[in-house]
Order: C-alpha cells, then structure tokens, then sequence
C-alpha cells in the first residue's frame, strides 16, 4: 500500500483514534511501539471479529441442545397421544359394533312378533269368516223356522190343535242366536285386539330399524376414522424404510418370517343368515383395518430393530458429514464433544469387534438385524466384549481421540448388508415415526 495513502488514512482516524504509545523500558534503556489509528483499527476489527465468532458458536450449541431435547419430548408426547387416540378408537369401534348386533338382535325379536301377530290375525279372520258362513246357515234355518212357525200358527188356528212342541222349537234356536252372537262379539274384540298389538309390534319395529340404522351409520364413521388413522400411521412407517434405501415389502416378509407362530383349537365357523348390507360392509372394513393394523405392528417391529437412536445423549457439535472428505470418501459422521462423553447402542445387536484397528482406533462394531451394522470410532474407552449382546441405549464406551483423529469426537458409521450409507438419514427418519 502507498505511503501516502497510508498516511491519509491515519490523518483521517486521528480524531476518533489517536495515535498511541506503547513504552518498553529496562534497567539501560527505554523503547516504545508506536500504535497508529490504522493499526488500532485492525486491532478492534479483529478483536470485534472474534468475539462474534465466539457468541455465534455458543449460541449454536445451546440451540443444538436445547432442540434435541425437545424434540425428543415431542416426539414421545406425540407417539403416546397417537396410541391413546387409537386404543380409545378401538375401544369405541367394539362397543358400537356390540349396540348394532344388540339391536339386531332386537329388530329381529321384533319382526317375529309382528309375524305371530299377523298369523293371529289371519287365524281370527277365518274364525271370524267360518262364523259368518254359520251364522248366516242358522239365519237361513231361522227363517226356514220363523216360516214354518207360521204356517204352524196358520194350520194350529185353522185346526185349533196344540202348539207346545213348535214354542219349544223357538226357543231352541233363539238360545242359539245368543251364543252366535257372544262368538262373534268375542271374535271381533280379539281380531281389534291382534290389530292393535300388531299396529305398535310394527311400530317397535320401526323404531329399532331407525335405531339401528343410526347406530350401523355411526359405527361406519368410526371406523372411517379408524380406517384413516391407521393409515396415516403406515405411510410414515413405510416412508422410514424408503428414506433409508430398504424395500417397504422385503422389510415385512423378512419380519413376518420371523414372528409366524400360530395355534389353538379349530372350531367349525357358525355363519348367520340374518343382517344386512350395511353390517357386511363394516365387517369388511373392519378385516381390512385389522390387516392395516397388523402391517403397522410388523413395521414398528422392525423399526425397533433398525438404528434409529441418538449415538450420544448429551451435547454435541457436527463437525463432519457423511461423503467425499478431501478427495476421500468419508463412511460415517463426526460428532464431536469432550473426552469421555457416553456412547450409546443406536439398537439391538451383538457386538461382532471390539479393539484397535487402523485409522479407527478404538473400534465397537454392532451387528442388527435386517442386514445393518454399527461402528463407533476414535473412542477413548470400550466398554463391551465382543460376541456380547446389547440393547438400545445400553452404554457401550466412552468419546476419545485414538486413531487418526485431530480432537476429541466420535465417528458414527451404519452399513447395510456392507454398504455405508449416511447415517443421518436413519436419524432423521426417527422424527417422522416418534
């Protein structure tokens, strides 16, 4: 830089900063610095520079640990609502379809009352006719009678004989007009009566088809709403698997492999020939959300069984991700941290190396199932043996520097059936199932 300029930009600073000295002095002589403004400028500028630097750093590793830890929470507040909301589903699906059989079984009570009531009332109306049809021969002979009485009377007149045993006759057949007449007013109460009964049997049953319409309609919105939550739940499952380069359908034949037990007792199936519809369609949704339900339950099993945990439970700074590091591949991520720090099983897994090798250092490797493994590197301390058989979130060593490392950190690698692959995509899966 030109002298002049140089000097113009110190003319220019001197007001705000004026040049200092800075005096050195020993037993035979005595020297001094000279501080020009442009000097002390480059001197705040670099102090102010890093003290930014330093307030930037800090703040990112409280947000870091302040994250984590609510995200963790969210998450098992949010797995906790889900298994409330479905357990309550559940239990509301089984008590209306437990109402809608109850008020089947009620209509169907119904209808059979109603057809005993119209069998009563076909019965009284052939009574009712076959007294018809007698009452009207007994008025014939009444009248055959009244007209034979008369040409009696006629003939006892004209012969002036006795007509005891033609009064003895009448009265034969007015007692039988009596008794007519008492059937026929008790057939034609008993026949209103059986109308009645059958009029609010018929009503009854209206009703209990309303209820139970009603109650089939309700049980079809909860299990729409079952239906929907179960497959909500899948689809993350299912994006878990994709995220992380494994197939959704060899995942679960893999699983289902594993836990295929059956048993009990075989009974013949008893099928009813009563119902509906309506009934059929829901048994069939609900089949289809059992089946759904049972996919979620062999997804979650193996999600339990694939990496998906935090290496490191408390505080930490990424320092290198997961790719092409200096022209070299870099198989796994840095996180880095004070020496010491626990380091923690990501799953379930037996522990196939312990011990030194080249470049790690300190190396734990894990095997999972479904083809996966772990390794934890540069670690100060091994906690576990190898053949030995861990759990998630067991403590297995301790962060270090050994191997070919420059701090502190751990260097966190998963592999499947060989292959490394990021192992950020494993952790970030996890937000979306928890």
């Amino acid at each position: 830089m030109p002298k002049r300029l140089i000097s113009s930009l110190n003319s220019s600073l001197e007001r705000w900063l004026p040049e200092k000295r800075l005096f050195l002095r020993s037993d035979d002589a005595t020297r001094f610095l000279r501080l020009r403004p442009l000097t002390q400028l480059g001197c705040l500028m670099g102090g102010t520079v890093m003290f930014g630097w330093t307030l930037f750093a800090s703040s990112v590793l409280v947000i870091d640990a302040i994250s984590s830890g609510s995200n963790e929470e969210q998450m098992v507040q949010a797995h906790a609502a889900f298994e409330e909301r479905l357990a309550q589903l559940s239990s509301e699906r089984d008590a209306r379809a437990a109402e809608a059989l109850a008020t089947q079984n009620r209509f169907t009570a119904a209808l059979q009352q109603v057809s005993e009531m119209q069998s009563q009332l076909l019965a009284s109306e052939k009574k009712r006719s076959e007294l018809e049809t007698g009452l009207q021969t007994i008025q014939s002979s009444l009248r055959q009678a009244i007209s034979e009485r008369n040409d009696a009377e006629e003939q006892i007149r004209t012969t002036d004989g006795n007509g005891a045993t033609d009064h003895a006759r009448e009265e034969e057949i007015a007692a039988a007009l009596d008794i007519l007449s008492g059937e026929l007013r008790d057939t034609a109460k008993a026949r209103g009566e059986a109308e009645r009964t059958a009029e609010v049997a018929q009503k009854t049953a209206e009703e209990l088809r309303i209820e139970r319409d009603q109650i089939v309609t309700r049980n079809d919105e909860i299990l729409n709403q079952l239906e929907n939550a179960v497959t909500v739940s899948v689809k993350p499952l299912d994006d878990v698997f994709r995220s992380v380069g494994m197939d959704p359908d060899e995942v679960l034949e893999a699983i289902r492999k594993g836990y295929s037990g059956q048993g009990g007792p075989l009974n013949p199936i008893s099928y009813s020939t009563s119902g509906n519809a309506a009934l059929k369609q829901s048994e069939t949704k609900a089949k289809q959300i059992v089946v759904t339900l049972d996919e979620m339950n062999t997804y979650r099993i193996a999600i339990e069984k694939l990496p998906l945990a935090m290496p490191l439970k408390s505080s930490y700074r990424l320092t290198s991700g997961f790719g092409r590091r200096w022209g070299r591949m870099h198989s796994g991520i840095d996180m880095a941290g004070p020496t010491g720090t626990a380091v923690y099983a990501t799953a379930d897994g037996v522990v196939n190396f312990a011990g030194q090798q080249s470049g790690y250092g300190n190396l734990i490797k894990i095997s999972h199932e479904l083809g996966t493994e772990t390794r934890f590197g540069h670690l100060s301390r091994i906690r576990v043996k190898q053949g030995q058989r861990v759990s998630q979130g067991d403590l297995i060593g301790d962060m270090g520097s050994t191997g070919r490392s420059t701090g502190p950190h751990l260097h966190y690698e998963v592999r499947m059936n060989g292959r490394a692959v990021d192992p950020m995509s494993f952790i970030k899966a996890a937000n979306n199932v928890f």
